[in-house]
C-alpha cells in the first residue's frame, strides 16, 4: 500500500493532499498568511498523516528533483529567487523560504520537483531570457490535467494535448501540453495579467521603477485587486459590479491571448483546461468559452477540497514512488529535469544576479 502526499504553496492557501494507493484519502487547506508567521500546522498536520513513501514539497520556481536531504541555502535561494538585500523580508508568499528550510529538516521523504524552465520537454530556444515559465505548483497542475484528459478522454497519457489556463487569486499562468508534455508555458509573473498581480512587466516600466521593484511588486498591478486589498471570496458580487466591469475584460482578454499565443506550441488541443481559484466562476467559464469557441472546448478541472496543484503534487509523488500512476512520471520526463531557472539569461548584466 502506497502513501504519498503534495503540498501547493497558493498566495491565498497552502493545501495539502494525501493519496494511498493513488486516491485521494486526506484533503485540508491551510490560510498562507497564517502560515508565513508559523508553518507547524501544516508540518504537524503532514507528520499526523503519515508515513509516506514520498511527498512532492512545496518547490516555488523548483528544483530539478532534489531529495530534502541534498537541500542546502543555495537550493532554497532558487526556490524563492530573492534579491541578497531582501532576504530579511516577508516577500511574495512570506516565510517561503523559513518553511522550505523546516520541509527540508522535517525527516520525512520530501522532494522538491522542477518548474517548466527545468523541463527537457520545454526546447532550449524558448527558454531564452525566461525565468518563470510557469512555477513548480503549474507542472503540478498540469501533471492532474494530464491524468484528467487522459481518463476522461480515454486515451493514453501520451495522447493529451491542451492549453492549460490556471487564473488563480493572484497571476494567471498558461501553459501548453502535447503528447502529454509541457512543451512551453507563460508563467504568472512573465505572462497574462492576473487578478491581483500584473503578470508581465513592460521593460520600460521595470527600467523606470530603478530599485522601487521588489520582489512584492510583482504580487500587485492586477486587473482586480492591484493594491491587494481585496478578500476575492465573493466571486458572484465581484462579477456583477459595475466597478470591476474593465478589469474582468482585461483579465479575460489577457487569458484569451495566451491561450492564442500557445496555439503556436500546441497547435491542435484537445481542450482549453481551465484551473485555478477565479477559474470556478461560472460566468468566467462562459465567457471563457464563447471567446475561444473557434479554438477547442473549454473544461473546468475541478479539484476536490485542496487545490489542483496539491492534487497534481501528490500524483506526481505516486508517479516517483513507483505507485500506480508511475507511468506519469515517464510522461512528462521528469526525472530528466535539470539546471536552473536562471540559466537561460541572455542580456547584458545577467551574470552579476546574486542570490539571497
Amino acid at each position: 500500500m502506497s502513501r504519498v502526499a503534495g503540498v501547493d504553496p497558493g498566495t491565498v492557501s497552502f493545501d495539502l493532499c494525501v493519496l494511498e494507493d493513488g486516491e485521494p484519502a486526506v484533503e485540508q487547506v491551510f490560510e498562507t498568511g497564517s502560515l508565513s508567521r508559523d508553518g507547524r500546522p501544516l508540518l504537524d498536520a503532514l507528520a499526523l498523516q503519515g508515513p509516506y513513501d514520498l511527498v512532492y514539497g512545496p518547490s516555488g520556481y523548483g528544483l530539478p528533483l532534489v531529495a530534502a536531504g541534498d537541500v542546502g541555502e543555495r537550493e532554497l535561494a532558487e526556490m524563492v529567487l530573492v534579491r541578497p538585500e531582501e532576504t530579511g523580508d516577508d516577500v511574495g508568499l512570506g516565510g517561503m523560504r523559513s518553511l522550505l528550510r523546516s520541509l527540508a529538516r522535517s525527516g520525512m521523504p520530501v522532494v522538491f520537483g522542477p518548474g517548466a524552465i527545468h523541463l527537457a520537454s520545454v526546447p532550449r530556444h524558448r527558454k531564452y531570457n525566461r525565468i518563470d515559465l510557469g512555477t513548480a505548483d503549474k507542472v503540478c497542475v498540469a501533471a492532474y490535467a494530464i491524468v484528467d484528459q487522459s481518463t476522461r478522454q480515454a486515451i493514453a497519457l501520451s495522447e493529451t494535448a491542451m492549453v492549460l489556463l490556471e487564473i488563480g487569486g493572484a497571476f494567471t499562468a498558461a501553459l501548453a501540453i502535447a503528447g502529454g508534455q509541457i512543451v512551453d508555458g507563460m508563467g504568472g509573473s512573465s505572462g497574462p495579467l492576473g487578478a491581483r498581480a500584473a503578470g508581465a512587466l513592460d521593460g520600460e516600466l521595470a527600467y523606470l521603477l530603478g530599485p522601487a521593484l521588489r520582489k512584492d511588486t510583482l504580487f500587485t498591478g492586477g486587473a482586480l485587486d492591484p493594491d491587494g486589498t481585496l478578500r476575492l471570496s465573493d466571486m458572484e458580487a465581484l462579477w456583477s459590479s459595475p466597478a470591476h466591469a474593465e478589469g474582468w475584460t482585461a483579465l479575460l482578454e489577457a487569458a484569451a491571448k495566451a491561450v492564442r499565443g500557445l496555439l503556436v506550441s500546441v497547435p491542435e488541443p484537445r481542450e482549453i483546461v481551465v484551473s485555478g481559484r477565479i477559474a470556478r466562476l461560472p460566468e468566467l467559464l462562459a465567457a471563457l468559452a464563447m471567446s475561444l469557441a473557434d479554438v477547442a472546448p473549454v473544461i473546468a478541472l475541478v479539484p476536490g477540497r485542496a487545490s489542483t496543484a496539491a492534487r497534481g503534487g501528490a500524483l506526481l509523488a505516486d508517479a516517483l514512488a513507483g505507485g500506480r500512476h508511475a507511468p506519469l512520471a515517464d510522461v512528462m520526463r521528469l526525472r530528466e529535469a535539470c539546471g536552473t531557472a536562471l540559466d537561460y539569461l541572455r542580456v547584458a548584466g545577467a551574470q552579476t544576479i546574486s542570490l539571497g
